[in-house]
C-alpha cells in the first residue's frame, strides 16, 4: 500500500510541474476541486445511503445487530458508528464515514436472511475494519488529483486543447491524460490491497477467519440470484460493498475495486490455520 501511494505521489509532482508550466487558472482549477473533494468527504456518505434506501435503526428497532455491532466495537476499540440497515434483496454490507466517530455500517435485509450470526459478525467485522483504517478518508485523499486531471481534461477537450501559440496546454493535456489513466489503476491497486487489510482485520477482531471466509462464498453464490435490475441499481456503490454487485468476465475482473474472491478466501484459510497452529502451540 505504502509503495502504490508512493507511485501516486510521483504522478501528482509530475501533474503539478506540468500545470505550473502551463501559467493561469490553475489556482481556480485546484480551488474547485478541492471544494468538490470536501463535499464528497462531508456528504458522500448521507448520498450513499440514500442511493440504497438504506435508514438508520436504532437499538430498539434491530437489537441483535446493534448488540453485534457493540460486542465487535470493544473487540476492535472503536466507537460504535451509526447503524443502518437498507431493504434490498442484494446481500451486502459496507461502511461510510470519513471518521471513526462519523462512520455508519450498513447491512442489506438480503444479507442478513443468507448468512448464520457468525458469517454476519464476519462481515460487519470487516466493515469496522475499514472504519478503523479511515479507509473511505484514504480513497478520497487519494482520488484527489485524479478528479483534477479528470476535469483539466473535460476542459481541455471542450475548449478545443491548445494552440500554436500556446503549446504548453498541449503538455498539460498529455500529461493530465497519463496521470488519470496510471492513477486510476494504482486505485483500483490500493482498493483491492484496502479489502485485504479488511478481511484481516475481521479475522484479528472475531478471531474466526472461516466464518468470513463462509460469509464470502455465500454472498457471492447468493448474487447469483438476485434480479439482474437490482444488481444494476446497486452496482453504484461497488466500491464500498465487501463483495460487488455482479458477476463479472475476465475483463471486469481486470477493473475490479476488489480482489478475485479466491485470492481473499486463500488469505483467510492461511490465517486461519495460522491461528490453529498457534491455539495448539
Amino acid at each position: 500500500m505504502l509503495f502504490t501511494l508512493f507511485l501516486l505521489g510521483l504522478l501528482y509532482v509530475a501533474l503539478i510541474g506540468a500545470l505550473l508550466a502551463a501559467g493561469s487558472g490553475i489556482v481556480l482549477i485546484v480551488i474547485v476541486m478541492a471544494g468538490l473533494s470536501a463535499a464528497q468527504l462531508f456528504f458522500s456518505d448521507k448520498l450513499a445511503l440514500a442511493a440504497m434506501g438504506a435508514k438508520e435503526v436504532s437499538p430498539e428497532e434491530a437489537p441483535g445487530l446493534h448488540g453485534m455491532i457493540e460486542r465487535l466495537c470493544i473487540q476492535a476499540d472503536l466507537p460504535k458508528p451509526r447503524v443502518a440497515v437498507a431493504d434490498t434483496h442484494v446481500p451486502n454490507a459496507f461502511a461510510l464515514g470519513r471518521s471513526q466517530k462519523s462512520a455508519t455500517v450498513c447491512c442489506t435485509t438480503g444479507i442478513m436472511h443468507v448468512l448464520s450470526p457468525s458469517e454476519l459478525e464476519g462481515v460487519m467485522a470487516h466493515e469496522l475494519s475499514h472504519v478503523k483504517h479511515r479507509d473511505v478518508l484514504i480513497m478520497t485523499i487519494a482520488s484527489f488529483f485524479a478528479s483534477i486531471a479528470a476535469l483539466i481534461l473535460q476542459f481541455g477537450f471542450f475548449f478545443g486543447g491548445g494552440d500554436d501559440e500556446n503549446p504548453s496546454i498541449l503538455v498539460v493535456l498529455l500529461v493530465s491524460f497519463v496521470v488519470y489513466i496510471v492513477s486510476f489503476f494504482l486505485m483500483l491497486a490500493l482498493s483491492r490491497y484496502r479489502e485485504f487489510a479488511a478481511d484481516r482485520g475481521a479475522a484479528i477482531i472475531t478471531g474466526r477467519p472461516s466464518a468470513l471466509s463462509s460469509a464470502l462464498v455465500k454472498i457471492s453464490s447468493a448474487m447469483q440470484t438476485v434480479p439482474t435490475q437490482d444488481l444494476r441499481q446497486a452496482e453504484r456503490l461497488n466500491a464500498f460493498f465487501i463483495v460487488p454487485a455482479s458477476v463479472k468476465g475476465t475483463v471486469q475482473t481486470l477493473f475490479s475495486t476488489h480482489p478475485p474472491m479466491e485470492k481473499r478466501i486463500e488469505r483467510l484459510q492461511q490465517l486461519e490455520d495460522s491461528l490453529q497452529r498457534g491455539i495448539a502451540a
